[in-house]
């Protein structure tokens, strides 16, 4: 579940859509945990499914430490990646913020560490 102080936005036509803050979010806040409303995808149950919907697990889904596709069901799947993140992912299925994110700054991750075939994906 994203944090309560965001919401989606229009970021560019080079982005698409990214998740910006309306509130100041401290440094150390969690900004999103996984919880039981997200879908995750084992590898085998995602090359079960029609090209189309694996087009759109690639769009929408992050790849955790365990192989597994994630689709947050929140506009949370809207984080956008950035080598230069405001938000850091942790082993425990929620993401920090490791600085003060301003409002109408938006929350990004550097998930290319966990999904490696596309580390320059924006998924906006």
């Amino acid at each position: 579940m994203i944090h309560p102080d965001t919401e989606i936005r229009f970021i560019s036509e080079q982005v698409g859509y990214g998740v910006v803050a309306t509130k100041l979010i401290p440094k150390g806040t969690i900004t999103w945990v996984q919880d039981e409303l997200d879908r995750v995808y084992t590898p085998e149950e995602v090359q079960q499914l029609s090209p189309l919907m694996r087009d759109y697990l690639e769009t929408y889904c992050f790849t955790n430490n365990r192989g597994e596709k994630v689709l947050c069901w929140d506009y949370a799947k809207y984080v956008n990646h950035s080598f230069v993140p405001s938000c850091f992912s942790t082993a425990y299925d929620f993401e920090i913020a490791i600085r003060d994110i301003q409002p109408g700054e938006q929350l990004t991750d550097d998930y290319g560490y966990l999904n490696l075939e596309a580390p320059f994906r924006s998924v906006g």
